[in-house]
């Protein structure tokens, strides 16, 4: 028998060649395909968090150079707020209504008392530039891992071919080529996971960068906000 005339065009359909793949190929599709789905969910949560949390910080600055007073912003933005930089106003704030009800204060109590600003909002920055690369980790780790696993796919499958034609004692490609067409069906998903998960890590990891720095900066504006008032109340 011809084993040409087994072929069709459908015996290399995707869903042909992994039910036909070896198992162990069959596990490295199934791992891919599903680091391929967790990256997704990583990429669709991020996009929609750093949408939302720079569309936030708009509306918060746009607030804060309305001119209105920052008592009257922050106690507009709730006892709870959600987002860093309301969080980093009333924390500031707080420090400065003790110290003021604590009346007048000496030049090294107010130095101190900047200090201790400048941590608190130091400990809120640090915190949502945590909170906001979670998830890049599991972007890397496919990115990275993702082509690794699909070429061991791929070099299991061309072992599978070489097994073919000692078997048969063929080396006729309709003999190897429903294992390297598995192969190379691995290495496609291994890049399907890994392209998409290295193009998002490297754009969510920019964009955590850039808000952390735009916390920074107001963290800068509010304490010097901050000293202008204690150096008026002086």
């Amino acid at each position: 028998m011809n084993p040409a005339a087994a072929l069709t065009p459908e015996s290399f359909d995707l869903i042909t060649i992994f039910v036909r793949a070896d198992w162990v190929v069959k596990l490295v599709m199934i791992g891919l395909a599903a680091a391929s789905l967790w990256s997704w969910s990583i990429i669709l949560d991020k996009l929609f968090r750093f949408s939302t949390l720079n569309s936030q910080a708009n509306r918060f600055e746009d607030a804060i150079a309305s001119g209105r007073s920052l008592e009257e912003v922050a106690a507009d933005a709730g006892e709870h707020p959600t987002h860093a930089l309301p969080r980093m106003l009333q924390a500031a704030l707080k420090e400065w209504r003790e110290a003021r009800a604590k009346g007048q204060a000496t030049e090294g109590q107010l130095a101190f008392l900047v200090q201790r600003i400048d941590r608190t909002l130091d400990t809120i920055i640090a915190r949502e530039s945590a909170r906001v690369e979670t998830g890049l980790g599991g972007l890397a780790i496919v990115a990275t891992a993702s082509p690794f696993v699909g070429l061991f796919g791929t070099v299991w499958g061309i072992m599978g071919s070489f097994q073919a034609i000692a078997i048969q004692k063929n080396t006729s490609l309709a003999i190897v080529a429903p294992s390297i067409a598995e192969a190379l069906f691995a290495t496609a998903i291994g890049l399907v996971a890994a392209i998409p998960a290295y193009i998002a890590y490297n754009a969510f990891s920019t964009a955590a960068g850039r808000f952390s720095g735009r916390l920074e900066g107001f963290a800068d504006d509010l304490a010097t906000a901050i000293q202008r008032r204690l150096s008026e109340r002086a």
